[in-house]
């Protein structure tokens, strides 16, 4: 008697699976599997926050630097360069304990609503830095929060505040920005460096020419960095923009204020007639 292989079926071939023929195959998994995953957690929108990966709590920002202190030669090659990295990093370090304080705030209140659905929850890219302060801001307040994490050579763990049940693992970006926007009724955009600035900047084009018709709020946190980073001015100025299309940015430079930002356009576009 014979014995015959048989044929491996086409979705349990991991070669081809991982071959560039299935690539296709592979972008509609990022699609189905988190749609299915929303669903199964009652995910029904979200409030996303964005953010430089490399900015720490100050409490962490002061340990650096009184380590860096009591362990180097102000003599040595190299000292005052580094010295003035870790004052810029304490410095900045006062955007994660905000954006901590800000997730908390804006949980507690989604939590208020008494919803059997998950509203507004918040989202991050699921790493360190401003996403993970989001992260521990909606676990401080006892909420569910999302991770969409990515695959890079750099800052890619996903951070221990998010949600096992809600943390993902993109390869592909567009997939990744799809699910950041798709769910979202608020982005708060943190200081951050091109990650960042890509993220702000593909959302506003999307708005400006039409291509997402929801209501969404964009909170731009902290408007004389964002000012220094970018010259909308000038922008105006050449021609390059309009004066209008800054109606899409809100800035915002403290914590009460962009949480009533939010939760205003919240209530007025999303939360009606006592439906929740």
């Amino acid at each position: 008697m014979s014995s015959i292989k048989k044929p491996e079926k086409a979705y349990k071939n991991l070669e081809f699976l991982n071959s560039a023929n299935a690539r296709t195959v592979r972008i509609l998994s990022e699609f189905y599997e988190p749609q299915a995953r929303f669903k199964k957690y009652n995910v029904v929108d979200t409030c996303v926050f964005f953010g430089s990966a490399r900015l720490v709590s100050s409490k962490a920002a002061k340990r650096k630097l009184n380590d860096f202190h009591n362990s180097s030669d102000p003599n040595s090659r190299g000292y005052k360069k580094e010295l003035k990295r870790l004052t810029s990093l304490l410095e900045m370090s006062r955007y994660y304990d905000d954006a901590v304080i800000l997730s908390r705030k804006l949980t507690e209140w989604s939590i208020s609503l008494d919803s059997e659905r998950k509203r507004f929850i918040i989202c991050s890219g699921g790493g360190p830095g401003i996403m993970e302060a989001a992260n521990k801001g909606a676990k401080q307040a006892g909420g569910s929060s999302i991770g969409l994490n990515i695959s890079i050579p750099y800052e890619q763990f996903v951070n221990k505040y998010v949600d096992p049940n809600l943390a993902f693992e993109f390869h592909y970006f567009f997939m990744r920005k799809f699910w950041f926007l798709y769910l979202a009724k608020a982005l708060i955009v943190f200081p951050g460096g091109f990650g960042t600035m890509d993220e702000l900047m593909e959302v506003v084009t999307l708005l400006q020419t039409g291509k997402v018709k929801k209501k969404i709020k964009i909170i731009v946190y902290d408007e004389k960095f964002w000012k220094r980073i970018i010259n909308f001015e000038a922008l105006i100025e050449s021609g390059v923009i309009s004066e209008n299309d800054l109606k899409y940015l809100t800035f915002s430079n403290s914590i009460d204020h962009a949480f009533e930002e939010i939760k205003s356009h919240f209530e007025k576009h999303f939360i009606r007639n006592g439906y929740k």
